[in-house]
């Protein structure tokens, strides 16, 4: 059979032509795939290294996972600083790879972490408040260090400063899929417009997204509230939310009795409405502890009830949405 007949042939098919297949690409989260498979939607698929449900802190990977890692010609990741375990991996089976650290990247702004009991103590002592521009630069041109109350840090991180869960900012995702189909365009430049218009057309679905939860957030954006540790500050950035402090010092650290017991007294004083947990902590600590002073709420920040693809990362700022309007009141 003619060679012309078997391109048209797949072409017809929706296949790719030899020499046209998209570019192997692995990501780190959930939430970072999705954008990525937005952006190959119809192109491609990516790899996902850690699936959901598992903690970015600390998954070992399954071989599955690390034949893909070693694939890969493209890494997407947030970085070192929310998946520490990570760094060697992508330096040894993917060495090869173009790595793309989205923290920082393109227009998306990072911010520093919050120390401290409570968010109003630590943005009066300069803690969370910075943002950096797309350089990973702060505007003030400085970093503090700042050390934890019981004199160490607990952060799970590799604490440099910058808080690494800059996807919950859906401004941030926005800036990344224009990255992103840059990305992918530069190895394969046959999909480039397909790229360029599934960015695009995603950015477009997020900006009426973030008009609709920002309309639903708008009664509560001064209610107070505890998170269980210091995941959001992206989110409630950009919606004008007012939470009051953290649980947990850091991502894997548990709060001590003295923590909560300190936040519990707070918290009565300062009428918090709600403390939200999160799915992989176990919340029968927090009522017991809060009773019935506060509603409690889930905040999932990495989308684990869904599955992965391009619907989940908007998915999942819905989600967020809509756990903090129903616990906070925003719905009733």
């Amino acid at each position: 059979m003619p060679t012309r007949f078997l391109v048209s042939f797949g072409l017809a098919l929706g296949c790719a032509a030899p020499g046209m297949a998209a570019p192997q690409v692995a990501t780190d989260i959930a939430p970072v795939h999705s954008l990525v498979a937005r952006v190959m939607d119809g192109v491609g698929e990516p790899a996902l290294i850690v699936p959901p449900g598992a903690s970015p802190h600390g998954h070992s990977m399954r071989p599955s996972e690390a034949a893909a890692l070693d694939r890969a010609e493209v890494v997407f990741w947030m970085g070192e600083g929310l998946t520490p375990w990570l760094a060697d991996s992508v330096e040894t089976l993917a060495g090869d790879a173009h790595v793309v650290t989205l923290l920082g990247a393109g227009n998306s702004t990072v911010r520093t972490f919050r120390e401290g009991l409570t968010f109003a103590a630590a943005d009066a002592d300069g803690h969370g408040d910075d943002e950096h521009d797309g350089h990973g630069h702060e505007e003030d041109g400085h970093e503090e260090d700042g050390h934890e109350e019981d004199g160490h840090d607990d952060h799970a991180h590799a604490h440099d400063g910058a808080d690494p869960h800059a996807w919950l900012d859906p401004a941030n995702a926005r800036a990344w899929l224009d990255v992103i189909a840059a990305e992918l365009a530069e190895h394969d430049p046959d999909n480039a417009a397909r790229y360029a218009a599934n960015a695009a057309q995603a950015a477009q679905e997020l900006v009426a997204l973030e008009d609709r939860i920002a309309a639903r957030l708008a009664p509560v954006q001064d209610t107070p509230y505890l998170v269980y540790h210091d995941a959001y500050q992206y989110f409630e950035a950009r919606f004008g939310l007012a939470p009051t402090g953290a649980l947990a010092l850091g991502d894997a650290a548990d709060p001590g009795p003295a923590r909560i017991a300190a936040l519990r007294d707070m918290a009565r004083e300062a009428g918090i409405v709600c403390v939200f947990t999160e799915p992989q902590f176990d919340g029968s600590r927090v009522s017991s502890v809060f009773g019935d002073t506060a509603r409690h709420g889930v905040l999932d920040p990495l989308g684990g009830r869904h599955a992965p693809g391009p619907a989940l990362y908007p998915a999942l700022i819905g989600d967020m949405a809509g756990a903090l309007a129903e616990c906070l009141g925003a719905d009733g």
